[in-house]
């Protein structure tokens, strides 16, 4: 995902974060982990961006479910990829209509053999979506969840995979947002339900954002399974290297001085280059 991007007049180093600890691949399963006013918006503008500069191969759907009309807006004025949404003032109905479409639409694609990285924010609101509107089972969960409503939502994030090149090739990636510590038992039920189901996971920090270190990543909590299928033998040696070495420190130090080694090289293949020389 590294691609040279600047944010507000300065590099920024997101996508250098995530492709040395939490690397994603085609047909994955990503969960970006977020609580409120933590830059979630802008990691997933830099994963787009990523994605549409080193991909240009892969169609990119940017699907909103009940959002805030500007931040739609402000998604559109970035250029990434084909917009989606669905804003906050439609119906729960609508919401449901519109991921359903759009899931549908990137099935047909994949079977074409091409590439489809879907961006949903958030899996949270639309799982929400189908609580309102479809029929309860009689089994309610604490916060109010029926047992029933999280069937698609799931069937949704479900569908990422990659298609082996002899049965025709083509992926779809799903990365899709989780929204923690609202203050609602219901969202945290449905964060508790979806953990573990990705097959990576980006946990952004409410403390970092507050003493304005961004990337907001929590490096402890963030990781991708089976990340040896990723990342060059190099890179995974510098990445485990240096999660030994920041795992004793505070979230907020770790990323600090990880940034502070960062802005000493342009891009991450300096930087490994570097370290090796050390190791």
């Amino acid at each position: 995902l590294e691609c040279g991007r600047f944010h507000a007049g300065e590099p920024d180093m997101t996508n250098r974060v995530v492709d040395l600890f939490c690397p994603m691949g085609k047909g994955q399963r990503a969960m970006i982990v977020a609580p409120a006013k933590a830059g979630k918006t802008t990691i997933l503008q830099a994963v787009a961006e990523g994605v549409e500069k080193n991909h240009p191969e892969c169609e990119l759907i940017i699907l909103l479910v009940d959002e805030r009309p500007e931040e739609v807006t402000e998604m559109e004025m970035c250029g990434f990829g084909e917009v989606i949404a669905s804003t906050f003032d439609l119906t729960p109905e609508r919401h449901c209509q519109v991921a359903e479409m759009t899931l549908a639409r990137a099935r047909r694609r994949v079977e074409a053999g091409k590439d489809v990285v879907i961006i949903l924010d958030s899996i949270t609101r639309l799982a929400r979506a189908h609580n309102t509107v479809e029929e309860g089972s009689g089994r309610t969960l604490s916060g109010g969840l029926d047992a029933s409503s999280l069937e698609k939502p799931k069937r949704f994030l479900g569908s990422a995979r990659l298609i082996k090149e002899d049965q025709g090739g083509g992926s779809l990636t799903i990365i899709a947002t989780a929204l923690v510590d609202t203050g609602s038992r219901m969202d945290q039920v449905i964060f508790e339900e979806f953990k573990g189901t990705g097959n990576s996971e980006l946990v952004l920090s409410r403390e970092l954002a507050d003493r304005r270190i961004y990337p907001a990543i929590d490096l402890r909590a963030s990781a991708t399974r089976k990340e040896e299928l990723l990342l060059s033998p190099e890179a995974l040696r510098v990445s485990r290297a240096m999660r030994r070495q920041l795992s004793s420190s505070l979230p907020a130090e770790a990323m600090d001085e990880l940034l502070r080694v960062m802005r000493q090289t342009e891009t991450n293949d300096e930087l490994i280059t570097r370290a090796l020389e050390r190791l």
